[in-house]
């Protein structure tokens, strides 16, 4: 099986967030994928948790390269259609590139959020 997973899986398993072995558990077995921007992504939120006092700056630095050791397929998306989803759907372009990777790849995309 395929999933596509956004910034917030992969961040809730590394910070062992109390949905981790859930996800652990639906991921097991399957090819997991995400657009190219997932590192960046992690970058950014790992950045932000940091601003916002959740995190220690040796917490975030394990954390990504945690998040970098954890077997994902980066896929190219077409930022045209992205932003067309983003603009549908009234969400972030980076949202809807994860909606975009997992439309083009005909396979559930698997987030935390709640929106």
């Amino acid at each position: 099986m395929n999933i596509v997973s956004d910034t917030s899986i992969f961040l809730a398993v590394v910070l062992d967030e109390p949905e981790r072995e859930s996800i652990i558990q639906h991921t097991s077995g399957a090819s997991i994928y995400a657009p190219e921007i997932l590192p960046y992504e992690i970058g950014n939120a790992l950045s932000a948790m940091i601003k916002r006092k959740r995190l220690t700056r040796a917490e975030a630095l394990i954390a990504q390269n945690t998040t970098s050791k954890i077997p994902v397929r980066l896929i190219k998306v077409d930022i045209y259609e992205a932003l067309q989803l983003a603009i549908d759907f009234n969400i972030y372009a980076y949202d809807a590139y994860f909606l975009q990777c997992a439309r083009l790849l005909s396979c559930p995309l698997m987030t935390l959020d709640k929106k």
